[in-house]
C-alpha cells in the first residue's frame, strides 16, 4: 500500500519549502567551470522529482521502474501532470543527489540524551558475483558479518530513544565501527549504547570529556566494572536499533542489488533514510518504558 494523498500533500508541502530556500542558495554558490552548459529545465519541478523518489521508499513497489511506470504514470497522473519519461527520470535522480543529503540533515533528530550506535551491511551483489560487479569496482570490498560474508559498504547510523535519525554515514565494509563514531556523534551529550565492537578504551575517553558516556557490554576475558542499573537497562534495550535497520532494509529499501550507477545507490540510501524519517511511527523507548528503567 503506498502513501496516502494526505500524506503526499504533507510531504510535497514540506519539500517545496526546503526547495523554495535551498535551491536557489546552491545554485548561488555553485562553483562555475568555464564551460557552456545548457540551461534548460526539466518540466518536472525538483520538489516532484524528490518526492515521487522519496514516495517509491514508502511503497510496496519492489523496483523503482514498476513504481514509475504503474503507479506514478497510471494512478497519480493528477498529482504529477508535467510527468518525463522513465528514462528521462533516471537521469534526473542524480541530479537530486544534494538537496537530498541537505534535506536528510533537516529531518534530524531531537537531542535527548539516550542514543544507540549500530553499523549493517548495505550488499551491492551477491558474494559469488563480487569479481563480475563493475559499477562498484574499486568502491565496493569484501568484508564479514555476523551473517556472514558480504561485498558492498557499511552504513552506520546514530538514533535517539525515539527512534530518529541522529546521524548516518556510508563507509567500505572493511571500516572498522569505532572509525566514523567520532564524526557521528559531534555536539550529542548524554548516553550512547553500543555492542562490542565499539569497546575502545581512548575512544570512551575521547566521548566522555565531551560529555558523551559510551556503554557497552564487556568482553569474557574483559575485568568487570561498575554499572548501574539505568545502564544495565539500557543495554537490554539496544534492540531498537536494530529493528530500525530492519525497517530502513525491508521497508525503506536502502538495500538492493540492482544499481546501475554509483550516485543513484547514494540517492537510493538517502531517500530511504528520509521515507523512514516521514514515518510516524518509529521504533522507540515509550514513555512509561523510561520510567521503568529508572526504577530499576
Amino acid at each position: 500500500m503506498c502513501l496516502t494523498m494526505l500524506d503526499l500533500d504533507v510531504i510535497y508541502c514540506f519539500i517545496d519549502d526546503f526547495c523554495k530556500d535551498f535551491m536557489p542558495q546552491w545554485e548561488h554558490h555553485l562553483i562555475e567551470t568555464g564551460l557552456k552548459k545548457r540551461n534548460k529545465h526539466s518540466t518536472m519541478s525538483w520538489s516532484e522529482i524528490m518526492t515521487i523518489m522519496i514516495l517509491f521508499h514508502s511503497s510496496d513497489y519492489r523496483t523503482f521502474k514498476h513504481f514509475y511506470i504503474d503507479h506514478v504514470c497510471k494512478h497519480m497522473q493528477d498529482a504529477f501532470p508535467d510527468r518525463v519519461s522513465y528514462n528521462r527520470f533516471v537521469e534526473l535522480k542524480k541530479s537530486a543527489l544534494v538537496p537530498l543529503y541537505f534535506l536528510m540533515q533537516m529531518l534530524r533528530g531531537e537531542q535527548t540524551g539516550i542514543y544507540f550506535i549500530d553499523s549493517t551491511p548495505i550488499k551491492v551483489c551477491h558474494i559469488k558475483r563480487e569479481k563480475q560487479n563493475k559499477v562498484f569496482k574499486g568502491l565496493a570490498k569484501k568484508s564479514s558479518s555476523t551473517t556472514g560474508w558480504f561485498f558492498g559498504f557499511k552504513l552506520h547510523i546514530v538514533i535517539n530513544d525515539k527512534g530518529e535519525i541522529m546521524a548516518f554515514k556510508v563507509t567500505e565494509a572493511t571500516t572498522d565501527d569505532r572509525v566514523p563514531v567520532d564524526y557521528l556523534t559531534q555536539g550529542l551529550i548524554g548516553k550512547l549504547i553500543g555492542d562490542k565492537g565499539y569497546i575502545k578504551k581512548v575512544l570512551s575517553q575521547d566521548l566522555l570529556e565531551r560529555g558523551l558516556q559510551l556503554i557497552t557490554r564487556t568482553k569474557k576475558k574483559m575485568k568487570k566494572s561498575l554499572i548501574t542499573l539505568l545502564d544495565k537497562a539500557l543495554l537490554r534495550k539496544r534492540a531498537i536499533i536494530e529493528s530500525v535497520n530492519d525497517q530502513l532494509k525491508n521497508i525503506s529499501q536502502i538495500e538492493h542489488t540492482r544499481h546501475r550507477s554509483v550516485w543513484n545507490f547514494m540517492a537510493n540510501i538517502l531517500c530511504g533514510l528520509i521515507a523512514y524519517s516521514f514515518q510516524p511511527k518509529k521504533p522507540n523507548l515509550r514513555t512509561n518504558q523510561c520510567s521503568e528503567l529508572i526504577v530499576l
